[in-house]
């Protein structure tokens, strides 16, 4: 059995565990476990009694709505998370973390037109790692208008910081893309990063999509595009994961800084510059 078919497997055990419903008095004990294990803040969330599963307290709900930046020109955090690499993308190349670059043509992958590809030079990446501790469920950036949902299959690698600077897992684990415009009308891509023991990334206006499938690749074109609005709810990772985001924006958020969802953590538009918070991707 090979890695990739190992790490599935794993992974859909983990997910079936998760998924249990125990008994009230085994359930509260197993969530204090976890909470206590994974060190898990549930002052803006339901008491751990609350959750009749694993799953359902990693795919908690805030029970009080988030300060967002309103600005118009904001990008700001779609979930909690730590910010592990920004930068420009240069030929074709973006950095996962420091030392560890990745072609971001492969990352797209289908969901990328042979025509855009000049399109993704100059574009503002943002790797958003989040922890097993971290709220799961993620957020529209800025307004968008998806016109496309993609499903890559692929490994469930880990996608903690140790592993990711060995080799290039955002190329590799399967993943979800949405191909979008921003509220400036510019290309604008999220692309939700499957990782061990995630079990399902859930894609809210896309049900069509089922991950950890081994399905293959699937496409999914909107002639009306999907039109969100800035901080509306997109979907959840049943566990920990990444997120990438592909934008015409810079950067106010120094590498390795812990983000909140409705944190601002760039400003969209046209005129880059070429400081980054970390290094350049290096080929």
């Amino acid at each position: 059995m090979n890695n990739k078919t190992l790490n599935r497997w794993i992974t859909r055990i983990f997910g079936i565990l998760a998924e249990l419903r125990l008994p009230t008095f085994l359930q509260e004990p197993v969530n204090k476990a976890v909470v206590a294990a994974l060190k898990i803040d549930l002052s803006e969330h339901e008491p751990i009694s609350h959750y009749a599963s694993v799953n359902e307290l990693f795919t908690r709900p805030l029970t009080r709505p988030r300060d967002v930046d309103l600005n118009a020109d904001s990008l700001i955090a779609p979930t909690d998370a730590t910010l592990i690499a920004s930068g420009i993308v240069r030929d074709n190349q973006a950095l996962q973390i420091k030392g560890i670059s990745y072609s971001v043509s492969a990352l797209l992958a289908q969901s990328l037109e042979p025509h855009e590809l000049q399109s993704i030079e100059g574009m503002r990446f943002f790797n958003l790692y989040l922890a097993p501790c971290d709220y799961h469920r993620f957020h529209a950036p800025t307004d968008l208008r998806i016109v496309s949902i993609a499903y890559c299959d692929g490994n469930l690698s880990s996608v903690r910081p140790n592993v990711l600077r060995k080799s290039p897992v955002f190329v590799s684990n399967e993943r979800v893309i949405l191909r979008a415009l921003d509220s400036r009308g510019n290309p604008f891509y999220f692309v939700a990063v499957g990782a061990l023991n995630v079990g399902k990334i859930l894609i809210y206006a896309e049900p069509r999509i089922h991950t950890n499938a081994a399905h293959g690749a699937t496409i999914y074109h909107y002639d009306k595009p999907i039109s969100m609005q800035k901080a509306q709810e997109i979907g959840q990772f049943k566990m920990g994961s990444s997120i990438v985001l592909l934008a015409k924006a810079r950067c106010n958020v120094q590498e390795s800084a812990p983000v909140r969802f409705g944190q601002c953590i760039g400003s969209l538009g046209d005129d880059h510059d070429d400081t980054t918070r970390n290094q350049q991707p290096q080929k």
